[in-house]
């Protein structure tokens, strides 16, 4: 009698696949709370109203940026270009935003267009149009005329927008800098990076990133406690204090249901 071919895979290459299909779904899922979580991040720490971004988006934040800059400096122009831009952006007229922020882009100080190219490229990427997103963003963060925080910021969309097809040395250039415990955009890059660790197979790196995230106080504490589970999972400690820990837990879990 004729044996049939063992199909049977080895244990080891079923965990690898389990352990690829795992880190996949975390991907796609921190992927999508990154794009929540950054805008209200960035809002806090850059000192722009945290509802007001909510409500408009991160394709916005870089005009609210120069709002306030040229409305302290007293250049209305631009400024209220950029405030007619948002309008639209807000009423869902992605086509009027985009012209109302051309003109900027075209003549505006370094500031007043980089902002300007950072809201055009949200738009872009809200339209669908990822490629020429994706190229926008990396004009401004590697624009070194531009203000530091409209290159940071375009940085982490950069990523963000295209983290499944960037190489992983192109990812740590990026965020690296951005990952520091005390900047802006330390939770959101931070989390990323560690993502990117932990597709390479990097889990002590991975671990330790999540967990500084976790330990630190600014970053919003859903993206903390989405790091801390992340650092309990790859073995790193990530509670610095029991009982606030347990508090918090207990509080979430008698919270009403929305």
């Amino acid at each position: 009698m004729a044996l049939l071919p063992n199909r049977s895979k080895p244990d080891a290459d079923k965990a690898a696949e389990r352990e690829t299909a795992q880190n996949d779904s975390f991907l796609r899922e921190v992927d999508e709370a990154v794009r929540q979580d950054e805008m209200l991040y960035a809002a806090r720490r850059y000192g722009i109203p945290a509802l007001v971004v909510a409500g408009i988006g991160l394709a916005a934040f870089g005009g609210f940026l120069l709002w306030k800059e040229q409305r302290e400096s007293g250049l209305e122009e631009h400024s209220e270009q950029l405030v007619r831009g948002i309008d639209h952006l807000a009423a869902g007229d992605l086509d009027t935003a985009l012209s109302s922020v051309d003109p900027v882009i075209a003549d505006g100080a370094d500031g007043a267009q980089a902002s300007a190219r950072l809201m055009r490229a949200g738009v872009l990427l809200a339209r669908g149009e990822k490629a020429e997103a994706i190229s926008l963003y990396g004009k401004v963060a590697d624009d070194s005329s531009a203000p530091q925080p409209y290159r940071d910021a375009a940085a982490v969309r950069l990523v963000a927008a295209d983290f499944d097809a960037m190489k992983p040395a192109d990812i740590e250039r990026r965020l690296k800098p951005l990952a520091v415990p005390g900047k802006p955009w330390f939770g959101s890059a931070g989390e990323m990076l560690a993502m990117s660790y932990l597709a390479q197979g990097k889990k002590e790196q991975a671990g330790t990133l999540f967990a500084a995230i976790a330990k630190d106080k600014e970053v919003p504490e859903t993206l903390r406690s989405r790091t801390r589970q992340m650092a309990g999972i790859l073995g790193v400690d990530a509670i610095v204090d029991a009982d606030t820990f347990v508090k918090t837990a207990e509080e979430g879990e008698t919270a009403p249901a929305q």
